[in-house]
Parts: C-alpha cells; sequence; structure tokens
C-alpha cells in the first residue's frame, strides 16, 4: 500500500497528498460521493463518502478496529514489531471488547461533563494570556502563538505535567500527526518518529514514579492508582494511552481553532454575523467543525461479511471512512459546501462515533467556542494576512494549518 494514486477506469483521481487534495480535498470527496460513494480502490480499501454510510461504518458493530489487519495492509507485516505500532496498539483508539472498554472506563472519569465544564475559567485566562502576549507583539503567529499552546497548556494541567517541563512539550515534543494516515512514513518520518516516541516514553516513566510518591489532582495520577472491579492498566497501557492522550488532546483542538479562523475570515460574512450575534457561538462552533474537520479519514476493518449501500464486505475488508467527506454530503445538510454559523442541528462526524467516539469532544468544543470568543473580544479588529493561500500540513487524516500569520 505504498503507492497513493487511487484511480479506476472513468472514476476520479485522488492522490491524497497531492497539493491540490491537501489544499481542498472537498472537490475531490464530491466527485468520489456522485460517482460510488461506497468504493472499491484499486489498492483494495473501501473509501466510504455518503454521510448515513460513513455513520454505519463508524457505530455499527459489524465494523471495528482491527489493528494488526490494518497494520499489516498498510505497513506489511514486519510493521507490527516497530516501536510505534507496539505502543498504538495498546491505544484506546485501536482496541475493541474486552480490552476498549476496560481501558476506557478508567480514563472517563477525567472526562465526565461537569469536571470539563469547571475547567472553562481556567481556559478562558490561558486564552487571554496568550491574546495579551499577541497584543504586545502587535501580531501572532495564531498557529504557534495561539492555537498550539492553548490545548497543549490544558492537557499539561489535565496530566498533571509540571510548570518547568512544558516548554519541551510546545517546542520539543511534537510527534507528526502523520502517524496514522493512510500513507505509510517516509524512513526519515519514521526515524524522527521513533526518537520522539523514545523520549516521551522515558518522560512519562519519569512522571508515572513522580506521581505514585507525590500524587495530584490530574489523570496520571489518578490512573497510575487506578483500580476497579480488581482492574487497573499495565505499565505498558497506562504509557501507550498517557501517549495518546497528549497527542490527542492538542492535535484536533489546534486544528480546529486555525481552521475555524481559516474559515470565517474566507467568509467576512459569516465572520460578521459571529460578531453582531455572540450567542450563536455554540452552533457556529458545530458549524465549523462539520466545515473544515481537523479529522478528514478514520478507519475501521469489517469483522464479518456485511453490505454497505448495495456493496458486498468480506470479513477482514479495509474500509476508509471519509468524515469530511459525511460532514459536507448535500442529502445531510442543504448546501454542504456554504459556512453558515446560524445552521441548526449540526452534528458533525469530525469526533467519530460509536464506541471510539473521542473521549475529548466536550473539550475540544469548549476550548475552540472560549479560543473564539476570547479572541474576538480581545482583538475585535485582528487581521489575517495569508488566507488567501494558506499552507497546510501534508496529512490526509489530520486538517490543520501550518502557519496563519496575524496582525493584533
Amino acid at each position: 500500500m505504498a503507492h497513493t494514486t487511487i484511480e479506476a477506469p472513468d472514476a476520479p483521481i485522488f492522490n491524497p497528498l497531492a497539493p491540490e487534495v491537501i489544499a481542498d480535498p472537498y472537490a475531490f470527496y464530491d466527485q468520489f460521493r456522485a460517482y460510488d460513494p461506497v468504493y472499491k480502490t484499486p489498492l483494495g480499501f473501501w473509501l466510504v463518502t455518503q454521510h448515513d454510510h460513513v455513520s454505519v461504518v463508524l457505530r455499527d458493530r459489524q465494523f471495528g478496529r482491527d489493528f494488526e489487519n490494518e497494520t499489516t495492509l498498510l505497513n506489511g507485516p514486519q510493521a507490527m514489531e516497530e516501536p510505534l505500532q507496539v505502543a498504538m496498539r495498546r491505544m484506546m483508539l485501536f482496541l475493541e471488547p474486552p480490552d476498549h472498554p476496560r481501558v476506557r472506563k478508567l480514563v472517563t472519569k477525567a472526562f465526565s461533563a461537569k469536571r470539563i465544564e469547571e475547567m472553562r475559567p481556567r481556559i478562558r485566562s490561558i486564552a487571554e494570556r496568550l491574546i495579551d502576549k499577541a497584543r504586545r507583539d502587535g501580531g501572532m503567529d495564531v498557529v504557534s502563538d495561539f492555537a498550539l499552546p492553548l490545548p497543549i497548556t490544558v492537557i499539561c494541567d489535565m496530566l498533571g505535567i509540571p510548570d518547568e517541563d512544558r516548554g519541551d512539550f510546545l517546542n520539543r515534543f511534537r510527534i507528526t500527526s502523520r502517524v496514522i494516515d493512510i500513507i505509510p512514513l517516509t524512513p526519515t518520518e519514521k526515524e524522527e518518529v521513533t526518537a520522539q516516541l523514545a523520549y516521551l516514553q522515558t518522560y512519562f516513566r519519569k512522571l508515572f514514579d513522580m506521581r505514585r510518591s507525590n500524587p495530584g489532582d490530574d489523570l496520571t495520577t489518578h490512573l497510575v492508582q487506578a483500580e476497579e472491579a480488581g482492574d487497573k492498566l499495565s505499565e505498558d497501557e497506562l504509557l501507550a494511552n498517557i501517549l495518546l492522550l497528549f497527542v490527542a488532546g492538542h492535535e484536533t483542538t489546534s486544528n480546529a481553532i486555525g481552521n475555524s479562523l481559516h474559515a470565517l475570515y474566507r467568509n467576512p460574512e459569516q465572520l460578521h454575523v459571529l460578531k453582531e450575534r455572540p450567542q450563536l457561538i455554540r452552533d457556529a462552533v458545530h458549524e465549523l467543525l462539520r466545515y473544515d474537520s481537523p479529522v478528514q479519514l478514520t478507519s475501521r476493518s469489517a469483522l464479518e461479511d456485511v453490505v454497505l449501500g448495495n456493496k458486498q464486505l468480506c470479513k477482514g475488508d479495509f474500509i476508509v471512512a471519509a468524515l469530511g467527506a459525511a460532514n459536507r454530503d448535500p442529502a445531510t445538510y442543504p448546501n454542504a459546501n456554504r459556512l453558515d454559523v446560524s445552521r441548526k442541528n449540526v452534528r458533525p462526524l469530525s469526533f467519530g462515533g460509536g464506541i471510539h467516539h473521542c473521549l475529548g469532544a466536550q473539550l475540544a468544543n469548549i476550548e475552540l467556542e472560549l479560543a473564539l470568543t476570547t479572541l474576538f473580544e480581545k482583538i475585535p479588529h485582528l487581521q489575517l494576512t495569508d488566507v488567501e493561500h494558506p499552507r497546510w500540513r501534508p496529512s490526509c487524516v489530520w486538517r490543520g494549518l501550518e502557519a496563519l500569520p496575524a496582525i493584533c
């Protein structure tokens, strides 16, 4: 599966890492949805682009994660012994029952609705501090100076990472988001990821020891002490899922903040509506996540022979569910390619669905809401200087900007 071009006679051609697709994947999704919404690609996997079908793949228990099957198909059988895959196979994102509910249950308490809501003042305080610095400087890169440090600071708070270590997490510990792409890593990327992974594993093992001897009111302490019904996380499971929480805890939100600001400034009439009617912010957050999802693709395997649409899938078949395509399906959302911050009843699939629905979805929504609200309140005349020619990160699963310069 090292090739990147999906094509067939008379079918659209989709190279997920082509510059034009990175710049605007939605035109390609529209072509595939019109051609065949459950499309068997020449490379052997299925590409699903219709909202109703994607929802079934996410929620129906005939589909699920088969990490070994998916990894072997994408990277070859030797990949299962590589350090990254050894760590990832223990992450709850890739687990199925009975292991998935056991691991997720131990993490869920830290993400209760009440606890997340209580974080609002802290999140706003972080946003205000970052904005105040940008105002003093007269400008910022919205991505590196605001969209990224905001959720990283929040997840560092949740994990109990000491203040003196946080500079490294902002500037050094950035594992490339390409680790979960359907396009395999290059040898150089793999080498970089392996080194970063080793560094993070060493750090978190030290943090576990610290929290065992010096407990705090944080998620790391909770997990190292957790024991329910005689069950707890092994050291390897603990390490893998702390890594997952750190990466997932900031990657989606930072991309969502940058994407949302870019979308609003590309649609100034909608920016004006939101500024004039700030009470729309919660509906607007859902619409912004629908319009330019920070997660574009996710994968599943058929756990048994199953019919999807009018296609027969066999047990073990690999499926790529296009969340970004589902969110722009005109059968579900009229004028789907139009941003409308007053759109009602928007339920984007950006956070997945079923048992693997993103644990941090509520937190991400609140972070995005407070980031936009605070930014517009404190810098009402913020100017973005490069909305027409943005630089997108080279990933087909994650969608996010490399940079977004602004004048304050």
